[in-house]
C-alpha cells in the first residue's frame, strides 16, 4: 500500500449514487455470504466476476488508496479491500454497499 496517496474519493456527489447502485445490484445479483474478517463471497461465474473486476477497475481510479483483492476460494469469488490506517471506515462503506440489498444468511 502506498502511504503518498491522499485519502480521498475521486468521484463526484453525482456519481456516487451510482456508483453505489452498482455495487448494491451486484450483491443483490450475486452475493453469497460476508466472512467475520469483512472479506466479501459472490458466485463465481463469469458475469459475476466481468462485473467485480468493473467495479474494481472503476474504484480503483477514484480510490486509489484502496487495495482490492480478488481470489477464487471454495468455489465462490472472495473480494477483500484493504485502507490504509485512518481509512477504514470508507472500505467498510463500499462493503456495506455490496451488502445492502443482498439476501444473505
Amino acid at each position: 500500500m502506498n502511504p503518498d496517496k491522499p485519502i480521498a474519493c475521486s468521484l463526484s456527489a453525482a456519481e456516487m449514487p451510482e456508483r453505489l447502485a452498482e455495487m448494491r445490484a451486484l450483491g443483490d445479483d450475486a452475493l453469497l455470504s460476508v466472512r467475520q474478517d469483512g472479506a466479501l463471497r459472490f458466485r463465481a461465474d463469469d458475469a459475476t466476476r466481468g462485473r467485480l473486476e468493473a467495479i474494481i477497475a472503476a474504484e480503483s481510479q477514484c480510490c486509489s488508496f484502496l487495495e482490492f483483492d480478488v481470489r477464487e476460494e471454495g468455489g465462490a469469488l472472495a473480494l477483500t479491500i484493504v485502507a490504509p490506517e485512518g481509512a477504514e471506515p470508507l472500505a467498510s462503506e463500499l462493503a456495506s454497499a455490496f451488502a445492502a440489498g443482498a439476501k444473505v444468511a
